[in-house]
């Protein structure tokens, strides 16, 4: 069971500085589809965008590190951050907490850096209902014979969150449509190429850019 929350007030302020620079993007999928894989190799080749890093109580996995990938702390430590209200989003999946501190992403936007916030489907249709201001990408798989194909190959989980995360697939993947953007991972150099046109095209679109360059702008206009 999954189960989130969302705060009415940090949306309002995150929204509101985004009339700035920064751009928050929403990138969902169905776990194993190589979401994470894309928009590590995405925010690589591109400049002043960044991953949102979330906070969970969950085990680390190997490799992962503390501070980088996530915050890691305990289910104790967590609920009192969602007492004081310290977090954007927030959700329960698989009895291990996951949540995006508004703080984190308020700053970084404030500075003009782009987010990515990789969430669940039920997380972005929290915001949604928020109407926050954001660019939403939906990844798909090429079939969902490969999508188990791939969660079996990565050997990160049992047989039977395999199988959970297989069935929340079926209903994550119904609400692709309500996304503004979808990729299918099929061969992963295009997937990322079609990732990173989205991203270049958003930041060419005109309040962006006149905010980018208003003294250019400014200066071309007062020539005469």
């Amino acid at each position: 069971m999954i189960k989130h929350s969302v705060n009415i007030t940090a949306l309002s302020s995150i929204k509101a500085s985004m009339q700035a620079i920064g751009t928050l993007y929403i990138v969902a999928a169905a776990s194993g589809t190589g979401k994470t894989s894309l928009v590590t190799m995405l925010v690589e080749s591109l400049n002043n965008i960044i991953v949102s890093v979330s906070h969970t109580t969950r085990e680390p996995r190997h490799g992962e590190r503390d501070e980088e990938d996530y915050f890691f702390i305990g289910n104790n430590q967590f609920e009192e951050m969602i007492a004081h209200d310290e977090f954007l989003e927030h959700a329960k999946v698989f009895d291990n907490y996951y949540g995006t501190t508004k703080s984190w992403v308020n700053e970084k936007l404030q500075q003009g850096i782009d987010v990515i916030l990789e969430i669940d489907v039920q997380g972005f249709q929290q915001i949604k209902e928020q109407n926050l201001e954001c660019v939403t990408i939906f990844i798909l798989p090429p079939s969902f014979e490969e999508l188990k194909k791939r969660l079996e190959k990565r050997a990160k989980d049992s047989d039977e969150i395999i199988k959970k995360r297989l069935k929340t697939a079926h209903k994550e993947i119904s609400c692709a449509q309500e996304f503004d953007y979808i990729v299918v991972n099929d061969r992963f150099d295009i997937a990322l190429v079609d990732l990173r046109s989205i991203i270049r095209s958003h930041r060419l679109k005109s309040n962006i850019q006149l905010t980018k360059h208003r003294e250019l702008f400014n200066n071309l206009i007062n020539k005469y």
